[in-house]
């Protein structure tokens, strides 16, 4: 018997069991299984509107090859369970069915402990209560990652929501990630106690929002993340999604000004509608500085009026009510004026990491990599002023370096080296001593920012999170 045969016999029995339970739906379904048997029509092509339906699951579920090895990552399926006196395969259509289950179900159960079950809401509601089975339906369910956390389901939403020509113009201001999607989480993060703290309580509150509506505790969800570049504010909001399996749509603000500038206060509108409808779901505002330097300045009236929808949906909409956890984040929080700072009720801050910090960072980066006499401590004590992302861009040069001469075993040596070469380009960048674009003076551009907000964490989520977003 082989992994590849277990993994087979799973999918079948739960494509089985959920197309005969009728009480079963898609959040019993695990999440692979659910992407390959979820279809965008879900048996209707429009809703009473005219729009595109979200789509579904629908019964019976269909068990091929194709689908067996898109559910599974078995390459060859019906190989791994070909020998098996309770398998067959209609060579016409491709499908791979059951023909003894009672036998199929014995030969799983005593092969499979209850903690694998307790990751199959299917199978542990069918074996709940069965001898030798120690599982509990509603703590498998509980633990599944819900439906609308899932692209499809996101996807189909939003095809929904949207008609063709309203997609682009939305694609200019808001980019919609499932939580699968997001590369990081919590753990990969080096955080003050301040930050953990902070955390700890918007999850609680976004695990009992039920509790704080019944007391009437609104005014409560919508975080201000401040800080210099790369100490990790969209990092952190991004694996807050990604741990407790929420949708993390983020606002490119500085797109407001975009070619569509008199769809712009529509556009927003929009934006807050899509979180709402995603709910239960993270929305995030980078760069909300722009919103009081346009409020200050002579801006185009379209883009003030704009603005003036964005306070105003911040401030319709609720962690209690609609299920939306509002963060901004800014690198300048000096340039935010009052009517900016009350729209949130927690501030949390993003300093530089210290010494203690860095080293930590030091650590989580390199716990793939090889270094001989690696002293994360030392080079934290010469990296005074340098963020996370900093840190990355520091250790990616020794990666590269011990690369041309072949090596894939870094040395203490080598991350000093690298030390000095990034302060020199760092140098390099800040010298005012060629007229026009300085950022040529260094290949790449923007060579020290551009690696990504991640600046606390341990490279999962390389070129994906700036703090000065995309």
């Amino acid at each position: 018997m082989t992994d590849a045969a277990l993994d087979v016999v799973e999918f079948l029995l739960t494509a089985s069991v959920y197309t005969d339970d009728r009480s079963l739906d898609e959040n019993d379904l695990q999440p692979a299984f659910r992407r390959v048997f979820w279809t965008g029509s879900a048996g209707t092509d429009d809703d009473a509107d005219g729009r595109r339906a979200r789509g579904g699951i629908e019964r019976p579920l269909s068990t091929t090859n194709e689908t067996a090895r898109e559910a599974t990552g078995v390459d060859q399926p019906w190989e791994a369970v070909a020998e098996f006196m309770f398998t067959e395969r209609d060579d016409f259509s491709g499908t791979i069915s059951l023909t003894e289950r009672e036998m199929a179900e014995r030969w799983f159960l005593e092969r499979v402990d209850d903690q694998r079950l307790l990751e199959n809401p299917v199978l542990a509601k069918h074996f709940e209560g069965r001898e030798g089975v120690d599982v509990d339906y509603e703590d498998a369910r509980e633990r599944n990652r819900p439906i609308q956390a899932d692209r499809v389901w996101i996807d189909g939403l939003l095809s929904e929501y949207f008609s063709e020509e309203d997609e682009q113009e939305m694609l200019d201001l808001v980019e919609v990630r499932a939580p699968e999607e997001v590369e990081v989480t919590l753990d990969d993060l080096v955080l003050t106690g301040d930050q953990e703290a902070e955390i700890a309580k918007i999850a609680k509150a976004i695990e009992h929002r039920d509790y704080l509506a019944e007391i009437g505790l609104r005014e409560i969800g919508k975080l201000l993340f401040v800080g210099p570049p790369g100490t990790g504010k969209t990092s952190t909001a991004r694996a807050l999604a990604r741990d407790m399996d929420l949708p993390f749509v983020e606002v490119k603000l500085s797109m407001i000004t975009s070619q569509y500038l008199g769809e712009t206060a529509k556009n927003v509108d929009k934006t807050f509608e899509v979180a709402k409808r995603l709910s239960p779901c993270i929305l995030f505002i980078d760069e909300f500085d722009f919103v009081a330097k346009t409020r200050r300045s002579d801006e185009h009236a379209a883009l003030k009026r704009a603005v003036n929808t964005l306070l105003k949906s911040i401030d319709d909409i609720s962690l209690i009510q609609d299920d939306v956890l509002l963060i901004g984040a800014t690198n300048h929080p000096d340039q935010l004026d009052a009517a900016a700072w009350r729209r949130f009720d927690e501030i949390v801050n993003f300093p530089k990491p210290d010494d203690r910090m860095r080293a930590d960072i030091l650590r989580v980066i390199t716990r793939t990599m090889e270094i001989e006499e690696f002293d994360p401590e030392a080079i934290a004590e010469i990296t005074e002023g340098l963020t996370g992302s900093d840190l990355r861009m520091v250790m990616r040069e020794a990666v590269l370096e011990a690369l041309t001469e072949n090596r894939t075993t870094l040395t203490q040596e080598d991350l000093l080296l690298a030390v000095e070469g990034f302060e020199e380009r760092d140098n390099l960048k800040n010298m005012d001593m060629i007229e026009g674009d300085h950022e040529a003076l260094v290949a790449g551009g923007d060579i020290g920012k551009a690696s990504s907000d991640g600046g606390t964490t341990g490279g999962h989520d390389h070129g994906h999170d700036h703090d000065h977003e995309h």
